[in-house]
Parts: structure tokens; sequence; C-alpha cells
């Protein structure tokens, strides 16, 4: 039986799934070229990749040191447990591993549900990431 902390179940309850990534917005303006993934299970675990949108079939079998340095440019990929504090409207992302090295720190996302989109946006800054629920 696991000790860790589940995350809270009302306010969890409406991350659960998976979530397409939409967008993000920058002060308001688009960020485009980007495709990924979220998925937030009912036990607590998590994982997220975002990928900038390549033109595929260009690169041969095996990529040159340039292309793999270009094909993890802006490669966000993590995955660990979340908490969720429904009071604060934020989820905390606990990495446990992450491709980016070093990048083991948590990350609180301010969070917000409309219908089937969630927008995560770090405290602070004018940065929101859209995701769409996969049904």
């Amino acid at each position: 039986m696991s000790t860790r902390p589940q995350p809270d179940a009302e306010a969890a309850r409406r991350l659960f799934g998976a979530w397409r990534y939409v967008g993000a917005m920058v002060d308001g303006k688009p960020r485009p070229g980007r495709k990924g993934i979220i998925y937030y299970d009912p036990g607590g675990d998590m994982v997220v990749q975002v990928a900038p949108d390549h033109e595929r079939g260009k690169a041969g079998s095996t990529p040159t040191p340039e292309e793999a340095q270009a094909a993890l440019t802006d490669y966000v990929a993590y995955f660990g447990t979340y908490s969720v504090d429904e009071r604060a409207g934020t989820v905390t992302h606990h990495r446990h591993g992450s491709v980016q090295p070093g990048d083991v720190a948590d990350l609180v996302r301010g969070y917000e549900l409309s219908g089937d989109r969630l927008i995560l946006r770090p405290p602070g800054t004018t940065y929101e990431v859209i995701w769409e629920r996969i049904k």
C-alpha cells in the first residue's frame, strides 16, 4: 500500500485523464508550433510531454548531433506526482525525472477549468498553457 499523499479527491477529480496541448499565450499573444499531452491519474501520478512541431521526414534514421540538439530544443518532458490545493487554485507537479538535465524542482501552476479546457499558469507570469480534454 502506498503511503504517499493522494491528490485532494474533489479538486483533483476534474483533472483526472489525458489532455491534448492546444496552445500557449505569452502576454496575450499566441505561441505557435507545439504539440503535446499531459496526463493526471487518480493515484497521484502525472506525465507531460510538449514538443516543437518540427517538420517530419527530413532527418535520417540516425540524427546528426545538430538534428538531435534541435529535437531537444524547447522540448518539455517530465514525470512525477502531483498535488492540488483547491483553495489556492494551484496544482503542483512534483517532478521525479525530466529530459532537461537538473530540472527536478516542483512546478506550481495556477489552474482554471472551463468546459473541456484546462488552463495552467505559472504564478506571477503572463504565460498560460491551454489543454483540451481527450475523450
